[in-house]
C-alpha cells in the first residue's frame, strides 16, 4: 500500500513489475517481456499480442489482461477491508465472466494459435491468470474445467513448475 515510488524501484504509477537493466529502468509486463526477448540468446519464436489478428485471439487476450488487473484490484480491495461493496461484487462479476468467456473457448484459441510458436504472451499471462488466483484465493478457478485443464497442460513445463508463486520471506 506504499505511495513511495521507491518502494516500485522508481516506477511513478506505484506498480510492479520494474525491471532495472544497464540500459535503464522498464516498468510494466508486456515490455520488460520484450526487453528480457531482445537480450535472450534463446532466439526463441514468440507470438506477441499484436500477432493476434483475429477478433477470437485479440479478445482472449483483452480478457487476460483485463482479468489480471481486475483481480489486483480486489486483492487490494480485500487489503483495505472493502470485500464486499458493490463495486467489488462487479469486479468480480466482471472476472467471473471473462472466465467463463475464456473457458468456453480456450480449445478454439489454442487451435488458432500458430504452430510455430516456441512461446505465446497470450498463454503465459493466461496460465499467471489462473495459477495467481489460486495463490491469492480471489476466486476458484475449478468450475472453469477447460481453464483447468489448459493450466494443468501448461503447467508442466519446466519454467512453470521452476517459478512457482510464493510471498517474500
Amino acid at each position: 500500500m506504499s505511495r513511495n515510488p521507491s518502494h516500485y524501484a522508481g516506477n511513478p504509477a506505484l506498480k510492479l513489475p520494474v525491471l532495472q537493466t544497464s540500459d535503464g529502468t522498464w516498468y510494466g509486463t508486456l515490455t520488460i517481456c520484450r526487453v528480457l526477448s531482445r537480450i535472450s540468446k534463446l532466439r526463441l519464436e514468440i507470438l506477441w499480442p499484436e500477432a493476434l489478428a483475429s477478433p477470437l485471439l485479440s479478445n482472449a487476450q483483452e480478457l487476460t489482461t483485463q482479468a489480471m488487473a481486475t483481480e489486483v484490484s480486489l486483492i487490494l480491495s480485500r487489503l483495505v477491508g472493502r470485500a464486499d461493496g458493490p463495486a467489488q461484487v462487479k469486479l468480480l462479476t466482471s472476472l467471473s465472466r471473462s472466465l467463463v468467456w475464456l473457458d468456453e473457448r480456450i480449445d478454439a484459441i489454442l487451435q488458432e494459435l500458430p504452430r510455430n510458436r516456441d512461446l505465446s504472451y497470450l498463454e503465459v499471462t493466461l496460465f499467471c491468470l489462473l495459477t495467481h488466483l489460486k495463490f491469492r484465493e480471489v476466486l476458484s478457478v475449478a468450475p472453469y474445467s477447460n481453464l483447468e485443464a489448459f493450466c494443468r497442460l501448461y503447467g508442466e513445463r519446466k519454467e512453470c513448475r521452476d517459478t512457482p508463486y510464493a510471498f517474500d520471506p
